[in-house]
């Protein structure tokens, strides 16, 4: 666990209990797909074309974050942005990034039972492998699996507290279940490690002016 983020599990830890009897409800309704409504949109992800990094990974992250925050312009964010998804996404196992490939293309042909079936086989094979974790929590999502994804979301966050896309993703739960101050928090840490994520800053002034009031 990082020491800059101690409550990360904390915080995820009691979204899940909170949030239980919350969406289990909204997970049943999902799994009539004649009735699930399609998602506007959701939590950050990698994009298509990602640079090569090299192997460092623990200093490489390090320098990234700190670069990330100090980027100047959006356009600097997004090349640092692009490095440190790169990194999330490398992994030793030639079989892990294979199957990820094809969880990803299933994904884009709304392969949803393929994608899932595949992204359960890299978690098994690779538990330590954080992008598996934040893309399955992704796919739960968007099948409003709520209980599912918050628990693949928590598996990212104790590997990896920095995860914007993770933290990004806890706060659209919680805003769709109606928990708009842990929302708010979880926008707010999300922020905090990246700045210049897109459409954040606005829900995070919506929900400030909502859960805490305009300023006088």
């Amino acid at each position: 666990m990082d020491p800059r983020f101690p409550d990360a599990r904390k915080l995820v830890t009691a979204i899940l209990l909170t949030a239980a009897m919350a969406a289990a409800p909204m997970a049943a309704f999902a799994q009539d797909p004649r009735v699930t409504p399609p998602k506007q949109q959701k939590p950050p992800e990698a994009p298509s074309k990602l640079p090569k990094v090299g192997a460092d990974r623990t200093r490489g992250l390090d320098f990234l974050f700190g670069a990330l925050k100090a980027a100047p312009d959006e356009v600097s964010a997004k090349h640092v942005e692009a490095r440190i998804w790169a990194l999330w996404l490398q992994t030793p196992s030639d079989t892990a990034a294979l199957l990820m490939m094809r969880a990803k293309a299933a994904m884009d042909a709304q392969q949803t039972d393929t994608a899932l079936k595949l992204l359960d086989a890299v978690v098994k094979l690779r538990p330590d492998y954080v992008e598996a974790w934040n893309r399955r929590a992704t796919l739960y999502y968007l099948k409003n699996d709520y209980a599912h994804s918050l628990q693949d979301i928590e598996q990212v966050l104790v590997r990896e507290p920095r995860h914007f896309g993770a933290l990004a993703g806890l706060g659209m739960i919680m805003q769709d279940i109606g928990d708009d101050k842990r929302a708010l928090d979880a926008f707010r840490k999300a922020l905090a490690v990246n700045p210049h994520l897109e459409k954040v800053p606005e829900l995070v002034k919506t929900l400030t002016e909502k859960v805490e009031g305009r300023d006088i």
